[in-house]
């Protein structure tokens, strides 16, 4: 999936981007010959075109690599996405840059004011990520007619999702967290900016305009399942580190009993993660066939991706608390890997997406 000698290239310059705050050039160079940030671009427009499946194991996969890159790949990927709700005749040009980068965010921060040619825009949203290389933003925002905020029958406000150009955003450095420090995920801020009405789409799989299937797809279970493999990505490169840790305390001789308990601990945690990712992708891959079979997803297999993506996230979180007391006190240490992975892993957990309880 990820040849070896790009892998280990990526996972060198890990540590300096964590260090810098953004990733490096040279992860930048690959993401973007690779075509990473447009894993779900149709292909016409110059994108990948991948389904949801394959996606998500691409992502595992780099965020196996390091947290922060798998992140980034995961969201700015996801913004891309939206082109299957954009006009192709608006899209079709933008992508044919090949560091087009999406990024964005979905809170509901804004307010968009009807006009004669479109909307005039106010916001300020926060954690974009990849923002010191996103080249177009999206956002959503509430929309204003006549002096007064939109509700539909149920009294929730109406909301429309709108694509910005970086010369349009104002964007503040104000992403300083204890991990996922290199997805740089700064806030970014319009002020009375006038977008015409072909900047503005709604995320629904009624309202897609590209016909592949990832625009079918719910974008709620879209969202959970890209995040949870980054989740997953990162506690088994933690356990690989941690396997790596208890060779390093091992001996000729074997191991002595301290290293017997930390063995047993790695393969029970090992054969868990392995287990829950199993069911995780054996939902997805079910939602996924349903869909592009029979043209939709019944809600209870949609329900099952949703469950499962957060149950696969939170076991990940806990194998990863449980282990770290047993690393030692030089995992504590700034600058080791171990230490890296604890810290995104726990910063990755505070997105609220995936908190809610599963039934």
């Amino acid at each position: 999936m990820i040849d070896p000698q790009t892998a280990a290239t990526l996972a060198l310059f890990a540590e300096n981007a964590d260090r810098q705050a953004r990733l490096t050039p040279e992860q930048l160079d690959i993401i973007y010959r690779e075509k990473w940030f447009r894993l779900f671009v149709p292909a016409s427009q110059n994108g990948l075109e991948l389904s949801l499946p394959e996606g998500l194991r691409i992502e595992e996969a780099l965020a196996k690599i390091d947290g922060s890159l798998g992140w980034t790949v995961t969201l700015c990927s996801g913004a891309t996405q939206f082109t299957g709700y954009l006009s192709p005749e608006l899209t079709r040009s933008v992508f044919k840059d090949d560091t087009v980068c999406f990024g964005g965010s979905g809170a509901l921060s804004g307010i968009a004011k009807e006009t004669a040619g479109g909307y005039r825009i106010n916001g300020s949203w926060k954690y974009a990520t990849g923002a010191p290389y996103c080249t177009h933003f999206t956002a959503n925002c509430k929309i204003e007619k006549d002096g007064k905020l939109l509700v539909n029958t149920e009294g929730v406000p109406v909301y429309r999702s709108f694509l910005f150009q970086r010369s349009e955003v104002t964007i503040v450095d104000d992403w300083d967290t204890m991990g996922l420090k290199a997805t740089a995920s700064q806030r970014f801020s319009i002020a009375g900016l006038e977008v015409p009405r072909e900047r503005s789409f709604t995320i629904h799989p009624s309202a897609a305009i590209l016909p592949g299937a990832v625009y079918r797809y719910p974008f709620l279970q879209f969202a959970e399942a890209t995040l949870a493999v980054n989740t997953l990505g990162m506690a088994r490169h933690f356990l690989e580190e941690f396997e790596e840790l208890i060779r390093q305390k091992t001996t000729p001789a074997g191991p002595d009993s301290a290293g017997v308990l930390l063995q047993q601990k790695w393969q029970q945690a090992t054969a868990t993660l392995q287990f829950l990712r199993n069911r995780f992708y054996t939902a997805v891959d079910d939602s996924w066939s349903r869909l592009t079979t029979q043209g939709a997803i019944p809600a209870p297999v949609l329900d099952q991706v949703s469950k499962q993506s957060r149950l696969l996230a939170r076991r990940s979180r806990k194998i990863v608390a449980d282990l770290f007391p047993y690393c030692g006190v030089s995992a504590t240490a700034n600058g080791t890997t171990l230490n890296r992975i604890f810290r995104d892993v726990f910063t990755a957990s505070q997105h609220l997406l995936l908190n809610f309880e599963t039934p």
